[in-house]
């Protein structure tokens, strides 16, 4: 099958930061400008090279979903797996390349390319970049292994590479021949891949404040639940508060449910009764909708009734 490939262009900085961070399991590869990406589906490999005078390859990763958001809810989502130590740092370097003052308060929306088994290679097994690369690429260009120079960047990735998936118990797989590779959500990649399946509102009250919504998970992942957006539902951070504590559910017909003892324990929860009953909004697209056997889940292990 036909894979695609992008090498894009990387800040030598974010690089070097996040190359001595071993244990990521994902990382931001944003820019600063608010352009969208369709260069890649899921599962194709997204590889790293640095400014002049460096014509290399130099690292990569599984591309998983892209997506706009203010730089602050990116740092809240990755951290330092945006390639900074601190927000401050990371507003810096954005600021830096849209050539305004720092003092400004805005709240930059910047594109992420969100990517998992990153790898990052020693200087000694750099690639050199195919000879189609021109020296004027500013952002990124495309190879598919239809093409022969796609194809042997492919086979060189594939001699030098394995993908080391976070569960210990995966083995470990080498690339082979040409093909999609499952990305393996990391907890960013889970809360940005919600936020855009929800249409960024909330499923119970249609909230659409971003700073004020939260991807929750339905069965916890360190009760076995995974990454998975169909483990996932976008709530108001309030009700994903009591979601987690089982004063709420959403039953497997997609209702949602208030227990009595909101009203026992706190003599409250006139608004949350008020929506008891309603039909919980879900993504258009059937394999994003919750799975009826993970939402019983909660309601037998979870809810208080």
């Amino acid at each position: 099958m036909s894979v695609n490939l992008v090498i894009a262009v990387t800040d030598n900085n974010w690089f070097k930061y996040l190359s001595r961070r071993t244990s990521l399991t994902e990382v931001n590869f944003w820019t600063p400008s608010e352009k969208r990406f369709r260069a890649l589906r899921p599962g194709e490999l997204f590889l790293f090279k640095l400014h002049s005078p460096y014509n290399s390859i130099v690292g990569g990763g599984i591309f998983a979903h892209e997506t706009l958001m203010p730089c602050s809810t990116a740092w809240d989502f990755f951290g330092e797996a945006n390639g900074a130590a601190s927000f401050h740092e990371m507003r810096a370097m954005i600021a830096r390349y849209r050539k305004v003052d720092l003092e400004q308060q805005n709240d930059f929306q910047i594109g992420c390319r969100i990517l998992t088994q990153p790898f990052f290679l020693p200087r000694d097994r750099w690639i050199q970049v195919p000879q189609s690369w021109s020296p004027n690429i500013m952002t990124y260009k495309r190879y598919s292994t239809e093409e022969s120079e796609g194809l042997e960047l492919w086979k060189k990735l594939s001699r030098e590479l394995t993908i080391v998936h976070p569960d210990e118990k995966a083995p470990a797989e080498r690339f082979g021949k040409p093909r999609i590779i499952r990305p393996r959500r990391g907890q960013g990649a889970f809360r940005s891949e919600v936020i855009d399946a929800y249409g960024r509102r909330c499923a119970v009250t249609r909230e659409r404040t971003l700073p004020a919504l939260d991807a929750a998970h339905i069965r916890p992942y360190k009760e076995g639940g995974e990454h998975e957006i169909s483990n996932g539902l976008l709530l108001r951070r309030d009700i994903h508060s009591l979601f987690d504590r089982g004063y709420v559910t959403v039953t497997p017909d997609l209702r949602f449910e208030v227990s009595k003892k909101i009203r026992e324990e706190f003599e409250n929860g006139r608004h949350y009764y008020s929506l008891h009953g309603s039909k919980v909004h879900v993504p258009e697209k059937s394999l994003s909708v919750p799975e009826p056997e993970v939402l019983e889940w909660h309601n037998e292990n979870c809810f208080l009734g």
